[in-house]
């Protein structure tokens, strides 16, 4: 009896002590498990706050200048400039942006296949070096798209013997900071034989979709999603809205049509990361060129898939009246913003 109760006593004890141990681990687990939280967590936070402009972009908003565009036959001399200008992302939040002549996307540019197209890029900011690529000529990038020294000047000629809606961007390195900074835009070639439903065609438009990631961010740039997801138009006609890539652009500034008009929209997705899936609510697609070359025509299309950089054609008639949204059919990115509206009256 004495020997259960002994052992009975020793158990109790051991028992106790492990509860005792248990309790003094626990504790000092919480207590690690706690630290270690405030240090991710300070490192997160730490990580979340936005960089700082460099200092000589710091109070730098270099007013828009106009593009240059002149022809002389075959011969198509464009003047380009490199600069620091705010942007109005969506209403508050400011952007200063590195643009090709003030505006992102930058300004349209129209050119015929065969043209020789002759490029004068003037670089406004005081510290960074930028070029530009355009992906509609053929030329040795490592001349053809060389970097322009800040408050340097650079001349350029390519030949274009290939039509479509083509993606320019800067390729300065790093590219994606560049281009996601606001330093990319859009190059029409249209064809020299035009499209085959150039005569049903009663109005066109330019569209540009792009995105926008922490202010000069590459880590979130290359790893993260984007804030704002956004369209834009540039103007075609005298007296098309031109506007910047914006959560309110061509919703503010809708495109106009009457009922019954085939419409035509040269469209591109600049990215620079994101796929774009472009959709018209409410009608078909009736004819698509993909990447705007004749050759590649398909028809009666719901939606048309834009790489990053990928351009189209698409041509949709609009048989009542009514507002008509277009989106990217990737709907989260819809919901940042990529959305805008064509109004269609009697």
């Amino acid at each position: 009896m004495r020997k259960m109760t002994f052992r009975l006593i020793i158990v109790l004890s051991t028992f106790i002590l492990l509860l005792s141990a248990c309790g003094v681990k626990t504790d000092d687990g919480a207590k690690q498990a706690s630290a270690d939280s405030e240090k991710t967590t300070e490192t997160a936070n730490a990580g979340s706050k936005a960089p700082e402009v460099i200092k000589p972009h710091e109070g730098l908003n270099q007013e828009p200048v106009p593009i240059e565009i002149e022809r002389d036959g075959t011969d198509v001399y464009v003047k380009m400039t490199t600069q620091i200008t705010d942007i109005e992302i969506e209403p508050g939040y400011m952007y200063k942006a590195w643009t090709f002549n003030g505006e992102a996307p930058g300004p349209l540019i129209v050119i015929e296949e065969g043209d020789t197209l002759h490029v004068e890029l003037d670089n406004m900011d005081p510290a960074i070096p930028h070029s530009i690529d355009l992906h509609a000529v053929h030329t040795n990038p490592a001349t053809g798209f060389a970097d322009v020294e800040p408050n340097e000047h650079g001349a350029f000629s390519f030949p274009a013997s290939s039509p479509g809606v083509f993606m320019y961007h800067c390729a300065t390195d790093p590219v994606l900071s560049h281009i996601a900074n606001g330093m990319h835009g859009v190059i029409i070639v249209k064809p020299k034989d035009g499209f085959p439903t150039d005569d049903e065609v009663d109005q066109e438009y330019v569209v540009i979709q792009n995105e926008w990631y922490k202010y000069n961010d590459l880590d979130d740039m290359t790893n993260g999603v984007p804030s704002q997801v956004v369209f834009s138009t540039k103007a075609l006609h005298e007296g098309q809205p031109n506007t910047n890539g914006t959560t309110t652009a061509v919703k503010d500034e809708p495109l106009k049509a009457k009922v019954g008009d085939k419409v035509r929209i040269y469209i591109n997705n600049v990215g620079p990361n994101e796929v774009s899936s472009f959709h018209v609510i409410g009608t078909i697609m009736e004819d698509v060129y993909l990447d705007g070359n004749p050759a590649n025509h398909y028809k009666g299309m719901q939606t048309v898939m834009l790489p990053a950089s990928g351009g189209a054609v698409v041509e949709f008639t609009l048989k009542e009246a009514g507002t008509y949204p277009f989106v990217t059919h990737q709907f989260n990115h819809a919901t940042k913003g990529a959305t805008g509206i064509i109004e269609v009256t009697e």
